[in-house]
């Protein structure tokens, strides 16, 4: 049958079924060699081609089915040559029904594909980048339906990721040393470490399988792999006793009857006793019977495949040794997960982790975030990768945003010698701690550090804080396994209140929701950046909110140095509500003998429906920190987690600078101590911008205050000034970004920008 006779044919069903068959590979080449072939047949085509951008420049052929064998690796053309190098060019699908009267049509003697007329390409587009073509052709001159074209553009859309994996993205004369793979940059710095594997369902699909060992070596690690799961199935469940029903117990029960049946352990070791590692024989096994379960008509019953996975994994993370602790190194640790979380950086000392590697992600998640305040280069949104292994080399390069994997003995050199460089002027600049940051006509600026955790505090100071702008108090909640009693509060506010005294310190009441999820309460909503979170989360669990409150005023007796801010306020009530409690608090604790004080009340501006607002709240708040990073992400109705809309996100959007400059109006009638604490505050074209709308109050992460303090020092603000007006007339955030840079460099400040 020809493929005009499958006009319509060719639906969802088709493209579920090549996809399934494709993701039970374990290899990116596999699951690659799978979708070619599935579109091959499916089409009923003569020939279908995969091509792959290679080095930013041209195309390579990195998998086929209908041309001459061994054709794919052999060709390669650079972009915008040839009909593949003009769809990649132009990132528009090319359907022709006679390919050879084109005149970008190019004939490759050593394909073997001379006589196919009839041609559909279709660009590969990750991020809006393109990253690859796929082409089908046939022998017969003919126009392909728009149903067969519809079919490849959503088949294109499934193999971004795959193709993202692809080795041809590394050197191939390093074979697979020095794999670099790009990403978002997360958190600047450059940094070598050793591999850790935060694992996740996703990771555990991409670590190289380890070498097998004689046989009863491998039922021995099996049956370890079991005892350690149960261990763990079974700390979790009595870690929740207290807190779910039996009924939601029984779950673990479930878990360890899997890990004790036949289905599951016994399948295993029957393929390690027929040759296979631990490794490949849970993995087999698990993906035959949730395969099976898939094929189950009742939906609950269905639904167990779930847990088939959840199991499998708990015993493949067990076999590789990477539950828990790091096995490996205590020092120049690299985290690598789908997303590692906040609590996964925090289980280490700052000094342990040289670095952080996501496969998703967003350069503006809290675990970027976190990494940026602790001055640990992160890059997030790599994609998959293939060939993990745990203990590997590694470099991450946060100013440029890749990791290179398995780097070359020269690379290392390399990077030794700029990280060398980069401490160097780092320490320079720190000799300038102790002076202000003032600009050279005189406007002084007071510069703040954001923090979250006490191993984070001292290097604020170090780094001439001048108090803290932003404590970030959810940091211990994510942490524990359940809330922290008042006393524990107690104990982290009071030490950091202590070593900041007498320089004020802003704590932020708990800020959880969204992409921050308390592990011991977690719920799920459509919209989490619009829901449950900040102080609508508090006041809505009052008694955590006065556990709180109580802990940090007692902390606060004697130095006197707290403020409390309140995140994700939109109303007068939650303002009112939360003013009435702390005075409430003020006046219980100073009847039980102790020298409380109210302390400042502020706000942060994020939510866009406040700034109405902020006239009415003249007498009931003392402080305003506008928060640029959500600011930011309402304003432009972009969820700042979201790794496929993360490029849109940008501070330098008019809309941003337009309503900064309003508040700023509007501040000089209120009288408010305004101060900017984002990521923004960190960022020189931005502080130039942020000087030049007179906001004298900047928090940022501790590792760039003696960056911004050594501009400021080199600023005026009357020019600063002028360029804030020039900005604002702009509408674009790149144009904006290009000219504040241009001004700066041509101030002689490139270092700063380059880092």
């Amino acid at each position: 049958m020809t493929p005009a006779g499958r006009r319509g044919e060719i639906g969802l069903s088709e493209l579920h079924r090549i996809v399934v068959d494709a993701s039970a590979a374990h290899t990116v080449e596999a699951q690659i060699d799978r979708l070619v072939s599935g579109v091959h047949q499916a089409m009923r085509v003569d020939v279908c081609s995969l091509y792959q951008v290679y080095a930013g420049t041209s195309l390579k052929m990195v998998a086929n089915r209908g041309l001459s064998a061994g054709v794919a690796g052999r060709i390669e053309l650079p972009l915008g040559e040839g009909l593949v190098g003009k769809i990649a060019f132009e990132r528009m699908p090319l359907s022709l029904a006679k390919a050879s009267r084109h005149p970008a049509y190019r004939y490759f003697p050593e394909s073997g594909e001379e006589g196919f007329e009839a041609f559909l390409g279709v660009p590969i587009v990750q991020l809006g980048q393109v990253i690859g073509v796929i082409v089908v052709q046939n022998r017969d001159e003919r126009a392909f339906s728009e149903d067969e074209q519809t079919f490849l553009i959503t088949v294109a859309a499934q193999l971004a990721p795959n193709l993202l994996r692809m080795p041809a993205l590394s050197d191939p004369r390093s074979n697979r040393a020095d794999r670099r793979m790009q990403g978002i940059r997360g958190a600047p710095g450059k940094s070598l470490g050793t591999l850790h594997l935060v694992v996740g369902e996703q990771t555990l699909q991409l670590i190289e399988e380890p070498l097998r060992r004689s046989t009863e070596e491998e039922v021995a690690l099996l049956q370890a792999a079991v005892e350690a799961a149960e261990r763990e199935i079974q700390s979790a469940k009595q870690r929740l006793s207290q807190r779910l029903s039996a009924d939601s117990l029984e779950l673990f029960d479930f878990y360890s009857l899997m890990l004790a049946g036949d289905q599951l352990v016994a399948a295993a070791e029957a393929r390690i006793r027929a040759g296979s590692s631990a490794f490949s024989a849970v993995r087999a096994t698990v993906d035959e019977l949730v395969a099976a379960f898939e094929l189950i008509e009742d939906e609950y019953l269905r639904a167990r495949g779930e847990d088939v996975s959840h199991v499998g994994n708990k015993l493949l993370a067990a076999i590789l040794g990477a539950t828990g602790p790091a096995p490996g190194p205590v020092e120049n640790v690299v985290l690598l997960g789908d997303l590692v979380s906040i609590t996964d950086m925090a289980a280490f000392d700052p000094e342990q982790l040289a670095g952080i590697l996501c496969l998703q992600g967003s350069p503006l998640s809290h675990t970027a975030v976190l990494a940026r305040s602790l001055g640990i280069p992160a890059v997030v949104g790599i994609g998959p990768v293939d060939h993990l292994v745990d203990g590997s080399r590694v470099v991450v390069d946060g100013d440029r945003g890749f990791a290179i994997f398995d780097p070359a003995p020269a690379t290392l050199d390399d990077y030794r010698a700029r990280i060398a460089d980069e401490a160097a002027y780092q320490a320079e600049l720190l000799g300038n701690k102790s002076l202000p940051a003032v600009t050279l006509d005189g406007f002084k600026v007071r510069l703040l550090a954001n923090t979250g955790l006490l191993a984070d505090v001292r290097p604020g100071l170090a780094r001439g804080a001048e108090g803290i702008g932003l404590y970030r108090s959810e940091i211990p909640f994510l942490s524990s396994e359940a809330f922290p009693t008042e006393a524990e509060q107690y104990d982290i506010y009071r030490e950091l209140l202590s070593i900041y005294h007498p320089l004020p310190v802003t704590m932020r009441t708990l800020d959880v929701g969204g992409d921050k999820q308390l592990p011991y309460l977690p719920f799920q909503e459509d919209n989490p950046s619009l829901g449950w979170r900040g102080i609508r989360f508090s006041l809505d669990n009052l008694p955590v909110l006065v556990t709180q409150l109580r802990a940090m005023l007692r902390a606060s007796v004697g130095l006197d140095n707290l403020r409390v801010m309140c995140p994700m306020v939109s109303s007068l009530a939650e303002v009112e509500e939360v003013r009435a409690v702390l005075k409430s608090l003020v006046a219980e604790l100073r009847d039980q003998g102790l020298d409380v004080g109210m302390p400042p009340l502020g706000i942060m501006v994020e939510v866009p429906g406040v700034l109405p607002l902020l006239p009415h709240l003249k007498d009931r708040v003392d402080f305003l920190s506008v928060g640029t990073n959500d600011l930011t992400q309402y304003l432009l109705a972009v969820d700042r987690g979201n790794p496929h809309v993360a490029t849109r996100y940008d501070h330098l959007h008019p809309a941003v600078l337009h309503t900064l400059a309003d508040i700023c109006r509007l501040n000089r009638k209120l009288g408010f101590d305004l101060s900017v604490c984002g990521e923004m505050a960190a960022d020189p074209v931005a502080v130039v911008l942020l000087v030049g709308l007179e906001i004298q109050n900047l928090s940022m992460n501790a590792y760039s205050l003696p960056r911004i303090k050594a501009l400021i020092r080199g600023l005026t603000v009357k020019r600063c000034r002028r360029l804030a007006n020039a900005a604002l007339k702009l509408g674009d955030a790149g144009a904006i970004r290009e000219k504040i840079s241009k001004a700066l460099r041509r101030d002689g400040f490139s270092a700063l920008l380059d880092r």
